[in-house]
């Protein structure tokens, strides 16, 4: 089973804006006409129902959408890029992958829901055209921004099985024997160890109710070491509310088996070791466990206490089957009863802290924008750049070769806090400024 895929998603980059005027035979002054640049098209992770695996991506891993068009002349906007959707299975973790070694995971989200969307990497912003820096005195503006560059990420996908109740136990203790009794599912049923190999899902039915259980391969003593089959597996079982914990009758020292395995979900995950359990004694069928019904029973008791139900059941004949699934069925009832409550003790007002939304000392404020010397870096005793990405896309999209663009963007460094900066970084009249790939003297 492929439950684990590393893929690049790269968003389209937004078209740049056009300088242009107007000139039309009866309109020899129609002023500034330059379109807007299209946005870039964006990467969405869309979780679908039908999956089940993350092979796909196994010989795809590289998503780019469409970038956005060129603003025309006639105040064109260009056209939006084309978005890329990527399905992916219901319960999908996503991690961003950090760009430099040693950088940690950022976690995106998680698609628990069918449908559900995710975007994970955003399209750039179409570069304005001069058409839209009119202003009451500058009448003829010669500036225009290129497109902003799309996101591009690096990503790792983390299925985790999305089911109600996880069949844990040894090998051979019963686990595929028992899913195939309560439901469809067919996984690969042999007397050896380790016949499953990978997680198993079935639909299990109970009157007009219905859960999933998923079968996972067999856990022994030291798994949590790479013993085995180790316990990579053990990740579907996070999600799951209930776990039934399968033992095999006709073998000796149950509860020291017992407690062997719930010693491996603690050592994965202490949140796993505390999820409800179920016992169910499997192999009713031998005679040698008909037996020792009762003492069998008792050294179950002493490992997992008086409160854990226990069923001894036969999977291969069905005997005690209805009952199991009538239990599991009701406790499971209980725990999403129990679920619904504690979420709605949660619930929290409109801000998580717990203020009020209606107090007006509480309302937002909001603040110009103060100039920040990480506007521009120095490069040089006498030189700096200006890598503040708005300064940076609007000399991409102008020609300051042209004296009466420079002096508009000048204007436009001003009302930026750039020359701000600019001076408390320590620039000075004669300094090389540069940006993108413009290079102007500091006056």
């Amino acid at each position: 089973m492929i439950d684990e895929a590393t893929v690049e998603a790269r968003a389209g980059n937004g078209g740049n804006g056009l300088v242009t005027f107007l000139r039309e035979a009866l309109r020899p002054l129609g002023g500034p006409a330059g379109g807007n640049g299209g946005n870039g098209g964006s990467v969405t992770l869309v979780a679908d129902a039908s999956l089940n695996t993350l092979l796909k991506f196994r010989w795809r891993r590289h998503f780019i959408a469409k970038n956005g068009g060129n603003g025309a002349r006639n105040k064109r906007h260009g056209a939006n890029g084309e978005s890329v959707d990527v399905t992916v299975p219901v319960g999908t973790e996503v991690w961003r992958i950090g760009d430099r070694a040693g950088e940690p995971e950022i976690f995106l989200g998680d698609l628990v829901h069918p449908g559900q969307r995710l975007e994970v990497a955003k399209g750039g912003r179409g570069g304005l055209g001069n058409a839209a820096f009119v202003t009451a005195v500058n009448r003829e503006p010669l500036l225009a921004e290129a497109g902003e560059a799309g996101e591009t990420v690096k990503l790792r996908l983390n299925l985790k099985i999305l089911a109600d109740v996880g069949l844990v136990g040894m090998p051979n203790a019963g686990k595929s024997s028992l899913l195939t009794a309560i439901s469809a599912a067919r996984p690969k049923i042999a007397d050896y160890p380790f016949t499953t190999l990978e997680p198993v899902l079935g639909i299990v039915e109970h009157g007009i109710d219905a859960f999933a259980a998923v079968d996972i391969p067999g856990l022994i003593e030291g798994a949590s070491d790479g013993i085995g089959l180790g316990h990579e597996f053990l990740k579907h079982m996070q999600r799951t509310r209930l776990l039934v914990h399968v033992v095999d009758g006709s073998e000796g020292e149950p509860g020291e088996r017992i407690r062997a395995i719930n010693q491996e979900l603690d050592a994965f995950d202490p949140k796993l070791a505390q999820t409800p359990q179920i016992v169910a004694v499997n192999k009713l069928d031998l005679e040698e466990v008909e037996l020792l019904r009762n003492e069998i029973e008792e050294e179950v008791r002493e490992a997992v206490g008086e409160d854990t139900p226990v069923h001894f059941i036969s999977a291969a004949t069905r005997r005690g089957i209805d009952d199991l699934v009538a239990a599991i069925s009701y406790r499971l009832a209980d725990i999403r009863k129990q679920d619904t409550v504690a979420n709605e003790a949660t619930q929290v007002p409109y801000f998580q802290d717990g203020r009020d939304p209606l107090d007006d000392d509480n309302l937002p404020v909001f603040q110009p924008r103060m100039a920040d010397t990480r506007m521009v870096v120095r490069t040089a005793a006498d030189s700096y750049r200006i890598v503040y990405d708005r300064a940076v896309r609007l000399a991409l999209g102008s020609n300051l070769d042209n004296w009466d663009a420079l002096v508009q963007y000048h204007q436009r460094l001003e009302r930026m806090n750039v020359t701000t900066a600019l001076r408390r970084a320590g620039a000075k009249n004669g300094d090389v400024i540069l940006v993108g790939e413009w290079e102007f003297e500091w006056q």
